[in-house]
């Protein structure tokens, strides 16, 4: 296999999870999809040439610098907005939603289960994605990166930027944090 087809194929196994990780980040589907295009492609433009063991840390922190800049540059933005709308009238949008837009497809797996067990995991899935969105950032960040990314404590301080023992708060923290929601909704021990 040749550079450019492993990373091609790199690529392809990260996609998913680091849309995830992103959609819980910035909590807007298509700045998430943008962040990482952008991150893929800053990986490919700019690191292509490296061995192929260091482009998941180097991914990660391309992906965690994107979404620091989103958060700054939606920070400056909306203050904008706001300094604007108050000088200029609203005007209102006649969207149409079509239906289709919302359905869900799902994985081939999952639709062989019994319909009440795909309700069950389905209900499970929301709640701990819900549980997730209300993280703070960091926690969130240090979370999705050790228990989703699979990143030791190590990789994942030099991804978010911050020492180990940040790293380690931030997960136990998140942890305790999930574990406390879930409990309230009836779910685990």
């Amino acid at each position: 296999m040749t550079q450019a087809e492993h990373l091609s194929q790199f690529l392809a196994d990260v996609e998913r999870r680091a849309f995830r990780q992103a959609m819980f980040a910035v909590q807007n589907e298509d700045a998430a999809l943008d962040l990482v295009q952008d991150a893929m492609l800053k990986l490919a433009e700019n690191y292509a040439d490296r061995p192929a063991d260091e482009w998941p840390m180097l991914f990660q922190r391309i992906l965690q610098n994107a979404i620091r800049d989103h958060y700054r540059r939606s920070k400056v933005r909306s203050m904008w907005v706001s300094l604007l709308s108050a000088l200029a009238p609203a005007k209102e949008a006649d969207e149409e939603i079509d239906p289709l837009d919302t359905l869900q497809v799902e994985p081939a797996s999952e639709a062989l289960q019994p319909p009440d067990e795909q309700a069950e995991r389905a209900s499970l899935r929301r709640a701990i994605d819900e549980c997730i969105a209300k993280l703070p950032l960091r926690q969130r960040q240090a979370f999705l990166l050790r228990y989703m990314e699979e990143l030791d404590v190590a990789q994942t301080a030099a991804a978010m930027g911050c020492s180990e023992g940040s790293v380690k708060t931030h997960c136990s923290r998140a942890c305790h944090t999930l574990a406390e929601w879930l409990r309230e909704r009836g779910v685990g021990p």
